[in-house]
């Protein structure tokens, strides 16, 4: 009863003093382990989580249109589908035309913020990204234009910027260099992708960082080690989702990640960061019932729409099973909204930008 009361004040000094403290933190997921992150004290955080999120962003839910617009990659990640090795995928680029009329179906749904997401493929060049870039703006100025397409030179990013890019996202993966060189082929570095992240942040655009909960070989002191570089960083974007291995991966044999672990994260990450934008992710979606509510009830407050082009949503496979709807029609678009409003959320147009300073 003692060190489950200690938990509860840990969780209540959260919401007060919003500050990293490792042991602290350490003693909440000790604790929390053992309800298997679903019991009680769960609950208790899930609502303390809703409650910071509520004192900045209401019950808004922001909506993103995602557009997976390529899926080479000259990186071979060990956990991701479209890893240079996966010679069974089917690749596929999107024309600057498909891309735009992405854009334009999302306008069409009250989408405000396009991402344009894909592997680190050369073939898009900065003079390509450029045009996209400009061509977007022009035709929707007020809308935000997110890239997530990996790591890139500081002049590039800058380009990007220039031409009118808004935000980027780009997942740390992790905080710790052993880690990360496990999930990485060698001539990849975690210094060079957290410089990365720097750049960004010192050119202006709203960075999103991240990682995946439990990815082969990750630990508790991993998660801790993650916990302390985002409250840190702070980043203004932060998208965790679990793990989910592919079939066509070193990693197609080992298991994916607990929906349960991956909610309790998101909450303490909401409770270090209360004015974070924090997606519910596609994966979570994937693993779990309810998964993007779910996510919700924890304290985020993004959702991802697809509207990517239909014929190419199941090329672009990061991971096993991936969930595809059709969230990139009027009808999609309507229903997701019918069943965030049934359970108490609002979703608001606009472009949604971060509150973090």
């Amino acid at each position: 009863m003692e060190t489950k009361l200690n938990s509860l004040n840990i969780i209540d000094d959260l919401v007060i003093n919003p500050q990293f403290n490792k042991s602290k933190i350490k003693k909440l997921l000790d604790e929390l382990s053992q309800e298997t992150y679903a019991g009680p004290l769960s609950k208790y955080l899930f609502a303390a989580a809703r409650f910071v999120r509520e004192k900045s962003y209401g019950h808004n839910v922001f909506l993103r249109g995602l557009i997976e617009f390529t899926n080479y990659c000259k990186n071979d990640c060990y956990y991701c589908g479209i890893r240079c090795s996966n010679h069974k995928a089917t690749r596929y680029r999107l024309s600057l035309e498909e891309i735009l009329l992405s854009c334009e179906i999302g306008y069409k749904n009250n989408l405000r913020t396009f991402v344009l997401q894909g592997g680190e493929d050369m073939y898009f060049s900065d003079d390509k990204m450029i045009q996209i870039i400009k061509e977007i703006k022009n035709k929707y100025p007020e809308c935000a234009i997110t890239l997530s397409i990996g790591e890139k030179t500081k002049a590039s990013y800058q380009k990007y910027f220039d031409a009118g890019a808004d935000r980027y996202l780009l997942r740390h993966e992790t905080a710790n260099i052993s880690h990360y060189q496990k999930l990485h082929p060698a001539k990849m570095d975690l210094n060079n992708r957290l410089n990365c992240l720097k750049n960004l942040k010192d050119i202006g655009y709203q960075v999103g960082a991240g990682m995946m909960i439990g990815s082969p070989y990750q630990t508790l002191d991993n998660l801790l080690n993650d916990l302390e570089f985002l409250s840190d960083f702070r980043p203004h974007m932060i998208g965790t989702g679990p793990f989910i291995p592919h079939e066509q991966t070193p990693f197609k044999d080992k298991t994916a990640g607990s929906v349960d672990l991956t909610l309790v994260i998101l909450a303490i990450i909401r409770l270090l960061l209360p004015k974070v934008l924090l997606p519910a992710t596609t994966a979570l979606a994937t693993l779990a019932p309810n998964g993007t509510i779910k996510g919700l009830e924890a304290g985020a407050n993004v959702i991802m729409p697809n509207i990517s082009p239909l014929n190419i949503r199941s090329l672009y496979t990061l991971y096993n099973n991936k969930k595809i709807t059709d969230g990139e029609s009027l009808e999609g678009i309507i229903k997701l909204t019918n069943a965030l409003q049934e359970h108490g959320y609002h979703v608001t147009s606009g472009r949604g930008d971060s509150l973090m300073s």
